[in-house]
Parts: structure tokens; sequence; C-alpha cells
């Protein structure tokens, strides 16, 4: 066995034996195969030698004089600074009581006396391989979770800097379509050519849906940047006030919304309102051509949870797309075909977790759609 092999299972052992015999075949064995080695003849040198010098592994007898190697063991399991160090004993002990009792008060081997060199060599090198996947396992999920702390700190400030940009963009823009509605409204008395209708109206257009983006994008942030109390909210008030915001969209399409008795749940009211409000007027919105829109609020108690589902007769959508639509930014239509932003259902998303549920949906494609998210109690 070559050198590089013993720097990979080099490890700090102490044995912890009364025979020096013992002792000493062992102790040249591991010395042999790479291994620092320590020796205590009984448990209280046992004791000083790991407050000294904390080995990596313990090989420890069972019957000694003094404090015998079940009271070392349950000393050492005893204190936060050695508790993690292997024990494996040794033992010419062979009954089933005795090797029992030896896991109970903390080790993680038992190897009866008397033993084979080679079972020995195996069993330690087995025990410092668990602790040394263990410590990487460690450093790996403190890597994680330090990333983790990072990645949210980022999101966080990514959050912030949406905010305060799409706040800061509303005054120009309003400034921008404000004049342009001001130009339509005067061009007869300043003798406006009629032919610039096509320069003045896509200004005042797309001012208009600049406006609606940075509006769904400040909603979006201010869902993880304001954090308000959850308070009971009864659903059937937070319907009605949705039914009142939608008003011009209902009566435009004649849509039917119907609805069981709704509970009354833990949430940011403001919040809820959006949730309802996007759902059900995606349900409207993206209707099938001819088919007067009909939406469906159900609602269902599950064990610990309120499970709700919002099902339309609309155009339905894709199984390819059920990941990606509540990314923001997703579109699945041309803004001619069906205007929006493409935020909607993300804030609808970050507003669902937020409340800790989960929202999937259940489509068809050319049927509709059943938007489910749950409400914990």
């Amino acid at each position: 066995m070559n050198s590089h092999f013993f720097s990979e299972q080099k490890g700090n052992i102490l044995i912890v034996d009364d025979l020096p015999d013992n002792l000493r075949l062992l102790s040249e064995t591991l010395t042999e195969r790479g291994y620092e080695v320590q020796c205590a003849i009984n448990g209280k040198l046992a004791l000083m030698a790991v407050q000294n010098a904390p080995p990596d592994l313990i090989l420890l007898d069972i019957k000694m004089p003094g404090l015998d190697g079940y009271e070392v063991c349950t000393e050492l399991k005893s204190q936060a600074s050695t508790a993690k160090i292997p024990v494996i004993f040794l033992s010419a002990l062979d009954d089933v009581f005795d090797k029992v009792k030896a896991f109970n008060v903390g080790g993680v081997d038992y190897i009866t006396k008397p033993f084979q060199v080679e079972e020995v060599l195996a069993r330690v090198e087995n025990q410092l391989t668990i602790c040394r996947l263990q410590q990487q396992l460690h450093s790996q999920n403190f890597k994680l979770h330090k990333l983790n702390q990072d990645l949210a700190h980022s999101n966080q400030e990514l959050e912030q800097f949406a905010y305060i940009v799409s706040h800061d963009l509303q005054q120009p823009l309003q400034t921008i379509t404000g004049f342009a509605e001001l130009v339509l409204s005067l061009k007869s008395e300043i003798n406006l050519e009629e032919e610039a209708d096509e320069y003045v109206l896509p200004i005042l257009e797309e001012g208009i849906r600049m406006q609606e983006l940075i509006k769904n994008l400040l909603e979006y942030s201010r869902v993880g940047t304001k954090r308000r109390e959850l308070q009971p909210i009864d659903c059937n008030l937070i319907l009605a006030e949705t039914r009142k915001q939608l008003h011009h969209c209902i009566e435009e399409t004649q849509a039917i919304i119907t609805h069981q008795t709704l509970p009354t749940v833990k949430a940011d009211r403001i919040q809820l309102g959006q949730l309802f409000q996007n759902l059900i007027g995606n349900g409207i919105k993206y209707c099938r051509p001819g088919v007067i829109p009909q939406v469906t609020i159900s609602v269902e108690e599950k064990p610990g949870e309120w499970l709700f589902a919002i099902q339309d007769n609309g155009i339905g959508i894709k199984p390819d797309y059920f990941d990606k639509i509540f990314q923001i930014f997703q579109r699945l239509h041309t803004v001619q075909e069906y205007p929006g932003t493409g935020i909607g259902l993300a804030i609808c998303k970050k507003i669902v977790e937020r409340h800790g549920g989960r929202i999937w949906l259940e489509s068809e494609f050319g049927v509709g759609t059943t938007f489910y998210f749950t409400i914990p109690f």
C-alpha cells in the first residue's frame, strides 16, 4: 500500500486497554498503516488524553480497573467537545447484553476479543471514512446555507431595485401620456393633420401599456418587500370587492361568475384581493371567441389548509407551459391577441407562497383551466 493512500486515510487514534500486549500490537499495526496513535492503560488516563488532544477515533476496552469502558464512553458522550468522537469497543465480553449496552452508551461498533488485526483495520477505516463524509456534508451544508442567505439578500435587493425603478418611471410616463392625450384633444384647434393620429396614438397606447407594466412590477416587488401581519379575512367580502373591480370586463363579456360560500382565512387583505382579481380576471380575459366566459370559485377543507379552485371555460393551456406560466414575464400570447404584461401569475405564485401555500393548475387546451391554491389555517 503506497504512501499516498496512507495520507488520505491518516487519522489520530486513541487506544485504551489495560493489556500492554494489545496496546503494542494495535499501536504498531495502525502506525504502519499511516495513523497517528496515542495509548492509555486506563479510563482516567484516556479522558485526560482526550481533553489534551482529541482523537479522530477511540478503540476502547470495556473491562479495565477503575473506570470501565462503559463509564468512559458515557463521560465522553456527555461533553459537547467530545460527544462526536466515534468509539469502537474492544472486549472479550461476547454476551448480547454487553453489546447492546455498548451501543446504548454511544459506541459505533463492537469488536470481540481475541480480535483479528485486519478486522480492526477495516472497521477503523470504515468509521473514519464515515466521519470524513459527515464533515464534508456539514461543510457543504454550511456553504449551501451561506449561498441561500446570499441569494435571499440578492433577491431582496433586486426587488427593492425593481420597486424604486418602477416608481421613478411613473412620473415621466404620466407626462408623456398626458401630453399625448392633450394633443389629441386639441388637434382640431391647432389644425393638426388627421394623419398625425398614426404618430400620436401609438405614443399614447404604448405609454399606457408601459404604465400597466410598471404597475404590475410594483405589485410584484411589494409582495416581497411589504410584510404585513396576516389577519382573519372573509373571502366572500374579497370576492365581492373583486367583482366590483372587474365590473367593466364582466359587463363587456357578459361573464358568469358562480361560487360556493367561502371561508375566513388568515391573510393579507390587499394581496388576497390581488390573487382573486388576477385569477378571476384571467378566466374572463382568456375566453374562447363566441363563448361567454364562465368562472367558478370553489373551496374544500383539507388537513391544515383550505384548497381553493378557480375554474374557467377559456382557451386552456398546453401542458408544455405548465412549469413556465408562473415565471415572471412569461407570455403565451401576443399583446394583440390578449393584452397583458406576463407578470400576473408570477404575482399570484408569490402571494400564495408568502402565505405558506402552494399554487398549481390543471388545463385542457381548448376547453378550460382550473387554478388551485392552498392557504393554511
